[in-house]
């Protein structure tokens, strides 16, 4: 029998170890290579890079400071209604947020499910919409429904989402669901796939599927703005889908809608 190159199982295990260190760098590299792209569009110490729109003030006028930064975090109280809005244009990304619940609300909504959104492809004329924001695609941020779309337009051919949804809507909303029937709508909303069908316009409210964590802890949600889709995610879950959205491209409003809520990171990466 012809004895073995005793070289052979080294060489082998070195040629292992090679390519496990060369696929590490390639990830580390890759890592590296994204946290350089990463547009932080919160710097944690200011809100440099926006500016505020409030209904009944108009542009960058904040006197019951309704938006602020506090030890790392933008606050926002929602005494007042309007957003944050970058001064910027973004298309093709993928942005990730980080967010907590306060603890006080307001009048009209002081005592109905606290409320926020961030409101994605923004265009036009500051306040368009009912004279608080500028239309856009929503990804709404809700207790019982973080994650549902909503179409703020002026439901033109200009503003709309196609998504696959469930047979029955939902409350008079469409519901996503993957596999389901395609449909468009140019106004309203597709509600994300748990959304409770005994939801309640109420303080506090929780449905048996939420994936969204109670008041006072920490969420991440995630919008992957890509061409014409947006792919919504809450705590790594995939909840909605959009595609043929109209527009592609345009700022990124953080609401004010009259419940207090904190956002520590707001990343952007571009795609």
């Amino acid at each position: 029998m012809k004895q073995k190159n005793p070289l052979f199982i080294p060489f082998f295990i070195s040629i292992i170890l090679l390519s496990t260190f060369i696929g590490c760098q390639s990830s580390e590299d890759q890592s590296q290579s994204q946290e350089k792209q990463t547009i932080h569009l919160f710097n944690g110490e200011n809100l440099d890079g926006w500016y505020t729109y409030l209904k009944g003030y108009g542009k960058n006028n904040d006197p019951n400071q309704v938006f602020t930064v506090e030890d790392g975090m933008i606050r926002i109280t929602g005494e007042d209604w309007g957003s944050i809005i970058t001064e910027e244009e973004y298309e093709n990304y993928h942005l990730i947020a980080e967010f907590r619940w306060g603890g006080p609300t307001h009048e009209p909504r002081k005592n109905r499910a606290r409320d926020c959104g961030l409101l994605l492809h923004s265009v036009g004329e500051d306040g368009a919409w009912s004279e608080t924001w500028m239309y856009s695609i929503e990804a709404n941020i809700i207790e019982g429904g973080t994650g549902d779309f909503i179409v703020v337009g002026d439901k033109s051919e200009n503003f709309s989402i196609t998504s696959p949804v469930a047979e029955e809507k939902q409350n008079g909303s469409w519901i996503y669901q993957h596999d389901g029937q395609m449909e468009t709508i140019h106004s309203g909303r597709i509600n994300w796939w748990g959304r409770d069908p005994g939801w309640k316009d109420t303080l506090g409210f929780r449905g048996s599927q939420d994936i969204e964590h109670p008041v006072g802890e920490w969420n991440t949600i995630e919008c992957i703005a890509h061409a014409d889709s947006i792919i919504v995610l809450v705590n790594d879950q995939i909840v909605n889908k959009a595609f043929d959205v109209k527009p592609q491209k345009g700022r990124i409003q953080i609401q004010s809608e009259a419940a207090e809520i904190f956002f520590r990171r707001v990343d952007l990466i571009p795609l």
